[in-house]
């Protein structure tokens, strides 16, 4: 086993490596991720990405900020300290629906961000993984793993036939911003 973890096909064109990914699937070469430094309009089709579940993610912890919300105040106006004013009901719904609207997007909110954090693996202080400190400015890079594909000239020449800049093979470190 070799210690080359990734080929990394370096382009300059959005389109080109929109090419090459479509050359390397042609045979039946497996990319592991693609990095650019804008989102590209169907990149996610074309890898065979599927639809984000975060808005399902999004609309439970909305209703959990709901619920929460309907009991907390069910407990403090009802149950717990019933006060009689001026012969109003003790839970009138239209007086709370703020409360329940704020706690809602409160819930959301922060759900969301665990959210994210949770399926990024970007916590906070952790240092980012960049395979090519280059594909943040300007360069669009594809990631191939190398122990699943064995011609590595194969995917060398087909990636330069695609118009590749450069064609770098990577060890699994991660540079960091430290």
């Amino acid at each position: 086993m070799s210690d080359i973890k990734y080929i990394l096909g370096s382009f300059g064109d959005p389109d080109e490596m929109m090419h090459g990914i479509e050359k390397l699937q042609e045979n039946n070469i497996s990319i592991y991720d693609v990095y650019t430094p804008m989102p590209i309009h169907g990149i996610e089709a074309k890898l065979g990405i599927k639809r984000s579940r975060i808005d399902i993610a999004a609309f439970c912890f909305g209703i959990t900020g709901t619920c929460a919300a309907f009991a907390l105040i069910y407990f403090c106006a009802v149950i717990d300290w019933r006060v009689n004013i001026g012969g109003k009901p003790s839970f009138a719904l239209p007086d709370f629906i703020p409360i329940m609207f704020e706690l809602t997007v409160l819930f959301c909110a922060f759900g969301m961000v665990l959210t994210y954090y949770a399926s990024t693996h970007l916590f906070p202080g952790r240092a980012p993984r960049v395979m090519d400190l280059r594909a943040t400015d300007d360069r669009f890079v594809i990631a191939i793993d190398a122990n699943d594909n064995a011609a590595h000239t194969e995917i060398d020449g087909l990636l330069k036939d695609a118009g590749a800049l450069e064609v770098k093979y990577n060890e699994r470190k991660y540079i960091s911003y430290e």
